[in-house]
């Protein structure tokens, strides 16, 4: 019965990922690619040799992403990047079968930029979110940046993704020899930004979690290494047995809770697990004391 169980969740995650992607390579195939629009990332820098050579954007973002996957693969382990080489790969062959169904056979559904970017934005935000929720990522800059920050803790995610975003829309406008298209494909950013945050947290809240166990150790260290939150150890005393322990304290977005409880539970199904809601959180990754000081 247990294992129909973890079969019936199994399928259903890949379901919810193989439909979010499918939203994500719409936004992109339908909406940007055919206006030369490139969001950042591994997409843009696809959707700009691809208007330079005979090769799909699809096909691009797939061999774009091959040697980050492998880097990923050696540097995270199988169960991490897994979901995500499925992401790549089904988002590749969606963009390209789209592209041939929609925009090759009715031609170009607008070529208002503005219209484009907000459509094209809006629906990678969509998609990022559903595929996020699972504890999937679309891969790209995502696996760079994790590395990175795993050696440089200091920067911050957030900084980086602005960096290699600007560097990319500003390749596209000398490229293209258009300035406008660059500044569209910056809106399409904030969009899609904005779409995700908004799916993703709904608001500020987040989960605040307490986990008691005896496997403290690798339970911190899988949360840190797969889902990359701050930890941080409380120190307590059991009143019954009167020894020393440790407490996990930490707090997740929401659509990372999934994941974090999984490995709890794969770690010591006998933990102690609290979970509460923190309604407002300030810091690195949250909101930032100076915004709300303005």
């Amino acid at each position: 019965m247990e294992k129909n169980i973890n079969l019936k969740a199994v399928l259903i995650k890949i379901l919810l990922i193989t439909f979010g992607a499918l939203i994500y390579s719409m936004g992109i195939s339908v909406f940007l690619d055919p206006n030369n629009l490139a969001p950042g990332g591994t997409t843009g820098i696809a959707i700009i040799i691809s208007s330079l050579t005979t090769l799909k954007t699809g096909t691009l973002v797939l061999l774009i992403n091959l040697p980050i996957l492998i880097f990923g693969w050696w540097k995270f382990g199988t169960k991490f990047i897994l979901s995500t080489i499925y992401v790549t790969f089904i988002s590749s062959f969606f963009i390209n079968m789209l592209n041939t169904y929609i925009i090759v056979r009715y031609g170009v559904l607008t070529d208002d930029l503005l219209l484009s970017g907000v459509a094209g934005g809006s629906l990678m935000g969509i998609g990022m979110s559903i595929v996020f929720r699972q504890g999937a990522t679309t891969g790209g800059t995502d696996i760079i940046i994790r590395a990175l920050r795993q050696k440089y803790k200091h920067i911050k995610s957030g900084t980086i993704f602005i960096v290699t975003d600007a560097i990319i829309v500003s390749a596209a406008a000398i490229i293209f020899k258009n300035i406008e298209i660059a500044l569209y494909a910056a809106i399409t950013i904030v969009v899609s930004n904005f779409v995700l945050d908004s799916v993703l947290y709904g608001g500020d809240s987040a989960k605040l979690l307490y986990i008691i166990s005896d496997n403290q150790e690798k339970i911190a260290k899988r949360i840190l290494d797969e889902i990359d939150i701050g930890i941080t150890y409380l120190k307590a005393e059991g009143a019954y047995m009167q020894n020393d322990k440790k407490v996990i304290m930490c707090v997740c977005r929401k659509y990372n809770y999934t994941k974090v409880r999984e490995i709890v539970k794969e770690e010591d199904i006998n933990a102690f697990f609290i979970v509460s809601s923190a309604n407002e959180v300030f810091g690195d990754g949250y909101k930032s004391h100076l915004m709300e000081e303005i």
